[in-house]
């Protein structure tokens, strides 16, 4: 990390003709990158993929049902006042999981958001 002389705004890495220069975004101040002022200058860039598998979350087998909690909640469809749910992070780590419920009488699923 580096931070801009001028503005105080921090500084990008770019490569201009072939060199490693810092650049602010804010104001255009450019500094070459030499030894003296980054000893140990590295990116990482990692890309995470997920299978089809991975994305699916299934509940279908009565087995995998009757180790989920229940909860008073009233179904969209039928109007029973009971449902299993789960939790499941489905957006970025800063917001809210999504809670999704099946209901216990006619397996109607559904979700929840905060």
């Amino acid at each position: 990390m580096k931070f801009c002389p001028r503005c105080g705004s921090l500084m990008v890495l770019r490569t201009v003709d072939g060199k490693r220069v810092w650049v602010c975004p804010s104001c255009g101040y450019q500094e070459e990158v030499d030894g003296n002022n980054s000893p140990a200058l590295s990116v990482l860039r990692q890309q995470i993929r997920h299978s089809e598998k991975e994305r699916i979350v299934v509940v279908s087998s009565q087995q995998n049902l009757e180790s989920l909690p229940k909860t008073r909640v009233t179904c969209p469809r039928c109007g029973y006042h009971e449902a299993y749910y789960w939790v499941v992070q489905t957006r970025r780590a800063d917001e809210p999981p999504t809670r999704f419920f099946k209901c216990v009488s006619c397996g109607y699923v559904w979700r929840e958001y905060d």
